[in-house]
């Protein structure tokens, strides 16, 4: 028997942020999360979407893309996607609590390369919770389409942590359990990052823009973001047009600091200075 397709709700325009990280925050402490809670079944459409050029060269800039290319930069689209998702994930059918929620990963498919000046269709959905060793994890799965066709999808895990009881799946082994890449550079990040690529990107989340408001949060510092970090060694490393990007973000990065990027053949990574891992990543042809 076929499957039943998710309603639809088809939106007029981007959302908002700020309201909705609000209605997030104040709904916060009200989420009981578990895995086998209620989710979302909605699917939000953003049809007619079209890039700001002034935006994308904003966004190019503060992550080390070329600007003025024709395609646009492969994790882009999620920049584009980010309010819907919030639109979702902010709501009260929601689960998890927006405040403290960790983008713990992100697989990305890109079918081939996107116009900068094309028109697309967006869609976001909820595609899940799963049990998760520090708590419950939600999947949220966005796509952009061309003339009916997907040309670039993604799917990123958000976890809230919570107590629990019982034996919880382990993390997956990723690349960094192979052992450390050779170093490509140094990059010495300034304490500013958080507010450029949060103005770029729209993603004002406080504890990427100050210290006095990552401290609220548990935080020394600000944090970079972690779309920031991934985009930012995707840039360093290339893509090919149909491309598929796996990246894991396991620690924070403080602002200001210094990261070391490795690299070698399909996998990358971001390190601290005492040899922490804060990201690893694949690139493979798709």
């Amino acid at each position: 028997m076929a499957s039943v397709p998710p309603p639809s709700v088809e939106l007029t325009r981007s959302p908002a942020l700020a309201p909705l990280l609000a209605r997030g925050a104040l709904l916060s402490p009200f989420k009981r999360p578990r895995p086998d809670a209620a989710h979302p079944r909605t699917r939000l459409v953003l049809p007619g979407l079209r890039i700001d050029p002034a935006r994308l060269a904003g966004y190019e800039r503060v992550c080390g893309f070329p600007t003025g290319e024709e395609a646009l930069p492969v994790t882009y689209p999620h920049v584009l996607g980010f309010p819907v998702a919030m639109r979702l994930m902010s709501g009260r059918d929601f689960p998890l609590p927006l405040l403290g929620l960790v983008h713990t990963s992100i697989r990305i498919t890109r079918h081939r390369a996107m116009a900068s000046t094309g028109a697309y269709e967006l869609t976001v959905r909820v595609d899940g919770l799963a049990p998760h060793r520090r708590g419950t994890e939600a999947a949220v799965v966005t796509e952009l389409r061309a003339g009916g066709d997907v040309v670039w999808e993604s799917r990123s895990t958000y976890l809230a942590r919570h107590r629990t009881s019982g034996h919880q799946p382990a993390e997956p082994h990723g690349p960094a359990m192979r052992g450390p890449l050779p170093v490509i550079e140094d990059w010495r990040l300034a304490g500013d990052v958080g507010r450029r690529y949060g103005a770029a990107s729209g993603d004002r989340n406080p504890i990427h823009l100050h210290r006095l408001t990552a401290r609220l949060f548990g935080f020394p510092r600000a944090i970079a973001h972690g779309m920031w970090t991934v985009a930012r060694c995707l840039a360093a490393h290339g893509t090919p047009d149909a491309v598929e990007v796996r990246a894991d973000f396991r620690a924070p990065v403080l602002l200001p600091g210094t990261v070391t990027y490795a690299a070698k053949g399909e996998r990358f990574e971001l390190r601290g200075a005492d040899d922490r891992v804060h990201l690893t990543g694949e690139v493979r042809p798709a």
